[in-house]
This record gives structure tokens, C-alpha cells and sequence, in this order.
């Protein structure tokens, strides 16, 4: 029971409100240790309940009586904006009874306004790392009474780039007094890096072993001969694969704005979204998803983070994901809350030795499945490596003869050497390297 947290009742007011009853294995673990302004490392998978298990404490933190704000007292930065949208709604809800202001800092909306937020103060500001340097370059913003830092998806704002936007950011916050960081994977050694620069002899929380995320959800592969075939696969899944909205994953944009065309002309209710659509569509794709007018999003992997749908329980890589990670954050849009999901990826003879590297740093082996109305030929490598990975077969080098060439030293290059008068502008020689070659002149221009 959420009762057992040492929360204002006005929080648990709150959480009543909201039907929460028993509190996820991560905020069971973490709420705790934040509301005695502990620095935390928390691992844990997506859809676990991340979000409140920092909310709750950063609220139990500001709650008071209505006063004039002064100073922004907590920031949270995350990866994208649709995560960063959905955290400002999680904290609205939660600090309804109460005083607190929120307020957003994204890329995609009007900078001018958002200064004006700005100049109120807001209690908390939640944002993406882009638009707060923008923000903070032009005078707008101020972080150095910030006392609490949250850096929610860190491995995914290394990930896409953002290591020295939130370097700098973490240095504004001068006076910070905790630091919480949360990920759905363990990351690598630049999450490594930043766990140790900004945080202060942090609890480190695994609520989660990779090998044990998104266990509700089914994982399989399904192997075709190309892309084309991938396509008559999709198709298929689509229309047979019993599910109530399912997300269909790209490596690229030109290959999400091509799947969403054919859907569209086979009548299928869908919608795309990447990085080049504006934060207008974005939000209409992903308003029409929840709400149940669109029933399949295409998307590449700026949905893959922070994107929480109910009913979402298919999940198709038409492309595999370049990284295990990221396939752990695709999947884990699906399986959701203890739900079921499925979660089925389209492997070409190039994705094989991919797929099998995901497998091992999950430590897991994905079902094998065949449909045998769209079954190809390619089944997988004929032999395989203890690593999973197929097998490469070596070409012997031939020679300009066909001949297959002898390993060892090279021989010496002969020269054929001749006794020509030095010239300023050597001689063009046959291929005999006898007699010089004359020059040709160069050819008119032809009329235009």
C-alpha cells in the first residue's frame, strides 16, 4: 500500500484518486530511499512504474503552503519530447491537491512562449537537453537554486548525442542537493562516466537484470528473403495476428513514410511518425493511437522511448534495432504493466548475425516461428558459430589467370628499365615498355 511511504496525505490523496493500490517492485524500492534525499541509479524496465517513483518523493519534497516563486527547485530532463509531455502529465496528476506549478521546455514549440513560462517560475520544469541550452544561452533560464535533479532515460540522451548538453546543464545546477538517474538498461561506459560525475554516493537499484525485461512479452523472429518479402510478411501479421494496436518499427524515415503509404492504400487505419514530422503531427499520431482512431503506427525509434499506450500489444521490427537496448525500448512498448505482448522481428539474411548478437546480450533465445503462406526460402545460415553468428565462407584470391594464388612471399616486381634522354615532360611508354607512344591531341568540343 502506497500508505506505507512516509507521503503528504495530500499525495495519497492523490494516488487514491488515481486507483493506485500496490505500489511496482521499483517504486516499492525506490520511493523510500528518494523521499531521505538519497543520490539514486535506478535500473529498471520500461513501463514499471519509473515515473511516480520519482514524482512522488519530488513532490513530498515541495509540498506547502500557496507562496510567490522565486527559483526553479526541481528539473527533469529526458530524451524526447513525447516522454517529456507524458512525465508534465504524470506530475499534474499527482500534485493536483496541491500548490505546485509545473512546466515544459521542448523542442517544437513556440521558444517566445515558453520564455513567458519561464519568468513565472515554475516548481518543476521538465524538458529535453536541446531546448534548455537554447533557453539558458538566451538568459531565460536560471537553474543554480535547483535542489533536486532527475535524469530520467539517461542512456538514451548519450545515445542520441546529448552527453555534453546534459554535462552542462548538471554543472548549472550548482546547488543541487540530489540527483536521481533512471534507465531501463544497464548502458555503457558513458552512462558509466555520467553515473560518476553527477552522482553522489549513489544507492544503485537493479530492479531488473536485462535478461529478465519485458518477461510478459512473446519475442520471435521471422526470417525472409528480402525486403519485398518482408513487406507480404507485415502484411500478413497485420491481418491475421490477433491484437488491438500495434506499433511497426523502422530504421529510417524513408522506410517508415513507404510502409505507412502501402497500409494506407490497403485501407488500414495508421499512422507515421519519425523525426522529420513536426510536434503538431507528432502529437496528432500519438493523440489518435491512445484514443483508437489509428490502430498501427509506423514509426522509427523516436516512439521507442516514453511512449505509453494502453492496449498496445503487438510490436513488429521490420528493421532489427542497431543495438540491444534499443530493442529492449522498442519491446517495452508492449507487455506493459504485467500485460501480454508480442514482439516479432523480420530477419533478412544481413540481419541474422544482429538478431543473434541481441540474443546473447539478452541472454535469451528467441522463439523460431514459420508461416507458411508467406514462407521464403532463407531459413537462416547454414552453419553457425557457438556465438549464434553465421558462418562466413572465405573466398580464395585468383589471379588475372583464373589461378589460384600461392600464400607466402611476394616475389619482386620486375621492372623493364630503358635507356631513354631525360625530359621535362616524360614520354608515354607501350606496353611492351619499348617505344614511346605518341601523344594524342585532345579532341574540339563539340557544338552545342
Amino acid at each position: 500500500m502506497f500508505s506505507q511511504f512516509a507521503l503528504h496525505e495530500r499525495l495519497l490523496k492523490a494516488v487514491a484518486e488515481l486507483k493506485f493500490v500496490e505500489p511496482t517492485p521499483v517504486q516499492a524500492a525506490a520511493i523510500p530511499l528518494a523521499l531521505e534525499g538519497r543520490d539514486l541509479r535506478v535500473t529498471a524496465q520500461t513501463g514499471s512504474g519509473k515515473t511516480a517513483a520519482f514524482v512522488l518523493p519530488v513532490l513530498n519534497r515541495l509540498i506547502g503552503p500557496a507562496k510567490v516563486r522565486v527559483s526553479i527547485k526541481t528539473l527533469i530532463l529526458l530524451p524526447t519530447r513525447e516522454l517529456a509531455q507524458q512525465t508534465l502529465k504524470e506530475v499534474e496528476r499527482f500534485s493536483q491537491f496541491t500548490f505546485i506549478k509545473s512546466g515544459i521546455i521542448t523542442g517544437g514549440e513556440d521558444f517566445k512562449v515558453q520564455a513567458a513560462m519561464l519568468r513565472k517560475v515554475p516548481d518543476i520544469l521538465i524538458g529535453t537537453p536541446g531546448r534548455m541550452i537554447e533557453q539558458l544561452n538566451a538568459g531565460n533560464l536560471d537553474l543554480k537554486e535547483v535542489e533536486v535533479l532527475v535524469l530520467d532515460e539517461a542512456d538514451r540522451m548519450l545515445d542520441m548525442g546529448f552527453a555534453d548538453d546534459v554535462q552542462r546543464l548538471v554543472g548549472e545546477c550548482v546547488n543541487r542537493q540530489q540527483t536521481m538517474l533512471f534507465s531501463a538498461t544497464t548502458g555503457g561506459s558513458t552512462l558509466r562516466d555520467m553515473v560518476a560525475k553527477v552522482l553522489n554516493n549513489p544507492e544503485h537499484l537493479q530492479v531488473n537484470a536485462v535478461s529478465q525485461l519485458n518477461s510478459t512479452t512473446r519475442q520471435q523472429i521471422i526470417t525472409a528473403d528480402h525486403n519485398v518479402h518482408k513487406e507480404q510478411i507485415l502484411n500478413w501479421l497485420l491481418a491475421n495476428e490477433t491484437y488491438q494496436k500495434a506499433i511497426v518499427f523502422t530504421n529510417t524515415r524513408a522506410a517508415a513514410d513507404r510502409i505507412y503509404g502501402r497500409l494506407v492504400a490497403q485501407e488500414y487505419k495508421a499512422f507515421v511518425l519519425h523525426g522529420e514530422k513536426d510536434q503538431k503531427d507528432r502529437k496528432l499520431a500519438i493523440d489518435r493511437l491512445k484514443a483508437g482512431g489509428v490502430k498501427i503506427l509506423v514509426a522509427t525509434d523516436v516512439a521507442a522511448r516514453g511512449l505509453d499506450v494502453d492496449g498496445l500489444d503487438l510490436v513488429i521490427n521490420f528493421d532489427m534495432p542497431r543495438s540491444g537496448d534499443e530493442y529492449v525500448h522498442r519491446i517495452g512498448r508492449t507487455g506493459r504493466a504485467g500485460n501480454d505482448g508480442l514482439a516479432i522481428s523480420l530477419i533478412c539474411h544481413g540481419d541474422w548475425n544482429l538478431m543473434s548478437s541481441i540474443e546473447r546480450y539478452l541472454k535469451q533465445s528467441f522463439e523460431r516461428r514459420t508461416i507458411k503462406e508467406v514462407k521464403g526460402t532463407y531459413t537462416g545460415p547454414k552453419k553457425v558459430k557457438a556465438s549464434g553468428k553465421a558462418v562466413g565462407v572465405k573466398k580464395k584470391k585468383t589471379d588475372a589467370k583464373g589461378d589460384k594464388k600461392k600464400t607466402g612471399a611476394k616475389a619482386p616486381t620486375k621492372r623493364r628499365i630503358t635507356n631513354r634522354p631525360k625530359t621535362d615532360t616524360p614520354s608515354l611508354v607501350s606496353k611492351d615498355g619499348m617505344a614511346p607512344l605518341k601523344r594524342r591531341k585532345p579532341e574540339a568540343p563539340a557544338a552545342e
